[in-house]
């Protein structure tokens, strides 16, 4: 585990000095104050030798709360302990919206101020360059004077009601919350409809409100509900495999009215999903699309071998920048909209595009990046090994006009031959935009090999893109030098980041106004 760097300077004497290393043993109760942000939702504190200390993780606390804890897991490096009482809360906590925040794992940081979150993200991204890339930001960035991590983007206006899909899955085995079990009242633990609950597969709490998508969409999930008890549809269970409800998937586009809801069942009933049909038309008129997804195997996810269109076109459509992407059931697309159309006019602004320039843009998906800056460049390439992304690109580029984009289905491992280039040119900019796990370092090499004058690396996981971005200035022998490192929130509430870095190629000119 990496920890991040101090989210403000600590208090000017130790507050753990009552306590050693050796004294954090398995099972023991500690009193302990909390002094930084550490990634994966989890605060952490050290004892003793300053910042060189033994490290104590805890999930659930914040930078400045003064908690009794137990700890559970000890190792050479560091502990982990988990809360029993918060003695005395940190002036960054802040009470949780949602009444299922105990339980739920949608929103691990609902507990911390939105401020706090954005710089917990900038000191996140600017700890994974230095610790887990060993980059010295301070040599970086023109003339060898520096680079500094920039202030988190954040949400405008208030951090919720966000995300444009969420999927919610059926279970034959509910979570009950405390609060639940305390009221007393008789609960129906063979179904539930909502999300799973931490480090549990076959546990879901029984979701009546959700601040994550829209409020229309928790009214649905209430509707959807009671509508299968009412029938007696039973939820999957997913110890002996039985079961007809799996998940229910919505989709409600930033820029568009239109609505998608897509109900996941282990077998296709034409009979159910008439009955549904109706309901749905009659309830929740705003509906322009009904999908059955139908997942007959054993792995609890909402992809299947077969997607019937029960009414409407089987598609939603959203806006990024001036171009509309049409959206499939089972299709890739930013969760966040709004904040991708941020993203993108970062990665745009530190491309520095030039109307004559030829730009790879690698891990492409459907094609949005590279539409979205198509008309600043002479000619767009995208890489994609879905071959079904690359089919929706193709489609989304005709629909909106876009005729100086080329998009290429394969693996990237494979693709970056002599015979590749001279096809398709030199490029002048590389756009990376790859999954979590990061590049492939024969990858990295390959980049590294087209020397192209600018490199823009957008990221989902800070902590691979620090990794890869050591390959790469390894490779060029430093032949690159970072321009703006930009994190951008598009998921408020948890410890998850976008970040956007520039860079470019020390012997080519410096950017127009850079």
């Amino acid at each position: 585990m990496t920890e991040t760097a101090p989210l403000a300077s600590g208090e000017a004497t130790d507050p753990n000095a009552d306590l050693t290393a050796s004294a954090l043993k398995r099972g023991r109760e500690v009193e302990i104050t909390l002094t930084d942000f550490a990634d994966r939702g989890k605060s952490l504190a050290r004892v003793g030798d300053g910042d060189r200390g033994y490290v104590v993780f805890v999930a659930g606390a914040v930078p400045g709360d003064r908690v009794k804890a137990r700890v559970f897991k000890r190792k050479r490096s560091f502990a982990e302990a988990r809360i029993l009482d918060v003695l005395e809360p940190s002036p960054l906590r802040v009470q949780p919206r949602c009444e299922y925040f105990d339980s739920c794992g949608g929103c691990k940081w609902q507990h911390v101020g939105y401020e706090a979150q954005l710089e917990m993200k900038r000191d996140h991204v600017e700890g994974a360059l230095r610790h887990e890339g060993g980059i010295d930001l301070d040599t970086h960035g023109a003339s060898g004077a520096g680079v500094q991590v920039l202030p988190t983007i954040g949400a405008e206006g208030e951090p919720y009601y966000y995300r444009n899909k969420m999927e919610f899955s059926f279970s034959a085995q509910r979570w009950l919350t405390d609060w639940e079990i305390a009221s007393g009242e008789a609960m129906d633990k063979d179904f539930a409809l909502g999300l799973h609950v931490p480090g549990r597969y076959d546990k879901v709490l029984d979701l009546k409100v959700c601040y994550l998508q829209s409020e229309w969409s928790a009214r649905l999930v209430n509707g959807v509900r009671e509508f299968a008890k009412h029938h007696g549809w039973p939820a999957w269970n997913v110890h002996d495999h039985s079961g007809y409800l799996r998940h229910l998937v919505i989709r409600t586009p930033a820029h568009t009215d239109e609505k998608m809801v897509n109900l996941v069942t282990s077998h296709e009933s034409a009979e159910k999903m008439a009955l549904f049909a109706d309901w749905l038309r009659t309830e929740f008129p705003s509906v322009t699309t009904l999908v059955n997804t139908v997942n007959s195997g054993k792995a609890q996810t909402a992809y299947g071998e077969k997607e019937i269109v029960v009414f409407g076109s089987g598609v939603v459509h959203d806006k990024i920048g001036e171009h509309t992407f049409e959206i499939a059931p089972s299709a890739f697309f930013q969760t966040n909209t709004k904040g991708a159309e941020k993203l993108y006019a970062i990665a745009k602004e530190m491309a520095h595009f030039q109307k004559d320039d030829l730009v790879y843009d690698l891990y492409c998906g459907a094609g949005t990046i590279s539409m979205y800056v198509a008309d600043q460049v002479e000619r767009v390439v995208g890489v994609e090994l879905v071959e079904a992304a690359v089919e929706n690109a193709r489609v989304n580029t005709v629909e909106n006009g876009v005729d100086n984009c080329t998009f290429v289905a394969g693996d990237m491992l494979k693709l970056f031959t002599p015979d590749f280039v001279k096809e398709h040119g030199q490029p002048d900019v590389v756009l990376v935009d790859p999954p979590r796990a990061g590049m492939h370092p024969k990858v990295t090499e390959q980049i590294a090999a087209l020397r192209p004058e600018r490199i823009v690396y957008v990221s989902c996981n800070p902590r691979t893109q620090a990794k890869d971005l050591q390959r790469l200035l390894a490779t060029t022998n430093n032949g690159y030098r970072i321009e703006a490192i930009q994190p951008v929130d598009l998921f408020p509430h948890t410890a998850h980041v976008e970040n956007v870095i520039g860079l470019r190629r020390i012997d080519a000119p410096e950017a127009s106004g850079a």
